[in-house]
C-alpha cells in the first residue's frame, strides 16, 4: 500500500510572493488527494533552497516575483540533467499568459493562470502524474506537447499529432489535422527537441512527421522531392537530402 500511495502522491512546493497567493494555493492543494505540500517559499532564492533540501517531486511556481523570479528558478532546474529522479516537475501557476512560450521551452508541466480554479490545477497535476509515469517508463527526453497561443487561451496540442512544422522568420506554424497555429520559436530550436524517429526536417523552412510522407520523387538535375499522403509534393534542401535518403535505405 506504501509504496502505491508513493507512485501517485507527488511532494510539493508552492512558491509564491504573496502571502495570500500561498494560503489560498495551500487550501486548494489539501482537496486534492495526490499533493502532499511539503513546504512554502516567497522568492526564487529560497525555493531553490528548499528544492534541494526537501527534494519536491512538483514545484508550484509562481512567475513574477523580486529579483530571483519563476523562470529564473525553472532555467536552474533545467540545468539538470532530464532523467534525474529528482529533479522536480514544474507547473507555473501566474497571472500573466505571455510568458507561455518560455514556460514551456523550460519543460513545464503546465501553464495555469490565476485566479486558479481547483479543477483547472487537477488537469495539470494529473498531467504531471502522466508525466512521471511515461519518464519512469521510458526515460524519453523529447518533446511530447506543446502550448500555444489562440486568441484568449492557451492550447495543448500533442505533438503526436502535428503533422507539419513550417518556419516563419522567428515562428514556427504548426499543422494540426486542417488547422494551423502559430509558435513563438525558431525551428532549429524546435527541430532538437522533437524525436528524430518520429520528425525528419527536408528544407531549412520544413519539418514534416515521418508517417506522413508516401514516397520521395526525382525532379531531375539532383532535384528531389518529397510526396505527402495528401499528395502535395515538397522540395528537399541539399543540406537534407543525404538524411531524408537514408530514411528511404537509399
Amino acid at each position: 500500500m506504501a509504496d502505491k500511495e508513493t507512485d501517485t502522491t507527488l511532494r510539493t512546493l508552492i512558491v509564491d510572493d504573496e502571502p495570500l497567493a500561498v494560503e489560498r494555493m495551500q487550501v486548494i492543494c489539501a482537496k486534492i488527494k495526490s499533493l502532499n505540500v511539503v513546504g512554502t517559499a516567497s522568492d526564487g532564492s529560497a525555493a531553490l533552497r528548499l528544492i534541494e533540501a526537501l527534494k519536491p517531486d512538483l514545484v508550484l511556481l509562481d512567475m513574477t516575483m523580486p529579483e530571483v523570479d519563476g523562470l529564473s528558478v525553472a532555467r536552474k532546474l533545467a540545468e539538470q540533467d532530464a532523467t534525474d529522479s529528482e529533479r522536480p516537475a514544474v507547473i507555473f501557476v501566474t497571472a500573466h499568459d505571455h510568458f507561455a512560450v518560455e514556460a514551456f521551452d523550460l519543460d513545464a508541466v503546465d501553464y495555469v493562470l490565476k485566479p486558479v480554479a481547483t479543477d483547472r490545477l487537477e488537469r495539470a497535476i494529473d498531467r504531471a502524474l502522466n508525466r512521471r509515469g511515461e519518464r519512469d517508463a521510458k526515460g524519453s527526453d523529447w518533446l511530447e506537447e506543446l502550448w500555444v497561443p489562440h486568441r484568449s487561451e492557451l492550447l495543448r496540442i500533442e505533438v503526436a499529432q502535428v503533422s507539419r512544422i513550417d518556419a516563419e522568420r522567428d515562428y514556427v506554424r504548426l499543422h494540426v489535422g486542417e488547422r494551423t497555429y502559430l509558435l513563438l520559436q525558431t525551428i532549429a530550436g524546435l527541430e532538437k527537441r522533437l524525436d528524430p524517429s518520429e520528425f525528419i526536417r527536408i528544407h531549412r523552412s520544413t519539418i514534416l512527421r515521418r508517417d506522413s510522407i508516401r514516397g520521395l520523387r526525382h525532379d531531375g538535375l539532383g532535384v528531389w522531392s518529397v510526396e505527402l499522403e495528401d499528395g502535395e509534393a515538397l522540395r528537399i534542401g541539399r543540406t537534407y537530402l543525404p538524411k531524408v535518403k537514408a530514411m528511404a535505405g537509399r
